[in-house]
């Protein structure tokens, strides 16, 4: 018998179980422990956590974003291989948005309200990235994690020395970041020119700042 092949209605609503946890912040299940399982939590001013959680709000948040552009992408690859890819990338994802929803709990906050926005708008740009070509679309994932590993380097300064547990967060994720840029650049992605990034980081920035408030 041959095997049914889904088609692109099909996939959208396969998707629609994996949207709804990352959206409800529910059901999620990271493949890997926590960097900061085992060790102790600094002694935080109330003013240094609450700095601190709005950075893993940040993060959180892009996180929320990088489900969204590999789900996109996925839908809409043309190369199996490019869609494996894909979705493999975005099982790490899934790791740091269980680590980053799990240091908001111990610090006493919450997710960013913004996120289905945000969501809504990553989701569009990964699949129309995938529909335009597999290159662009594996040039847009790199272009991307460079963003998010700059956000990661300057959050790093930022962190007050003693949080241990949000540094070893962020060090793992921007390892993981790093890595996938670069598998995305080997995979055949397009160096993206440098108004589309500037563009790009002009985006970003907009996620950054209004994650971290609300």
């Amino acid at each position: 018998m041959r095997q049914r092949r889904l088609s692109l209605i099909d996939r959208l609503i396969s998707e629609t179980d994996t949207v709804m946890r990352t959206l409800a912040n529910r059901g999620n299940t990271a493949g890997r422990e926590s960097p900061s399982t085992g060790h102790s939590d600094a002694e935080l001013s109330d003013r240094e956590r609450r700095h601190v959680a709005r950075l893993m709000r940040v993060n959180h948040t892009g996180e929320v974003c990088a489900q969204a552009l590999y789900q996109g992408q996925a839908l809409t690859a043309r190369l199996p291989t490019v869609r494996d890819e894909m979705q493999e990338a975005a099982a790490e994802e899934v790791d740091h948005l269980v680590w980053c929803a799990e240091r908001l709990r111990e610090l006493d906050s919450h997710p960013s309200v913004l996120n289905p926005a945000w969501y809504g708008l990553s989701f569009a740009l990964g699949a129309v990235a995938g529909a335009i070509g597999d290159k662009v679309s594996l040039g847009f994932v790199a272009a991307t994690e460079e963003r998010v590993c700059r956000h990661l380097k300057e959050h790093l300064k930022d962190l007050p020395d003693d949080d241990r547990k949000s540094r070893l967060i962020l060090q793992q994720m921007l390892e993981d970041e790093e890595r996938h840029g670069q598998n995305a650049l080997e995979a055949g992605g397009t160096e993206f020119p440098r108004p589309v990034k500037q563009a790009m980081s002009a985006l970003a920035q907009a996620m950054t700042r209004s994650s971290y408030w609300v």
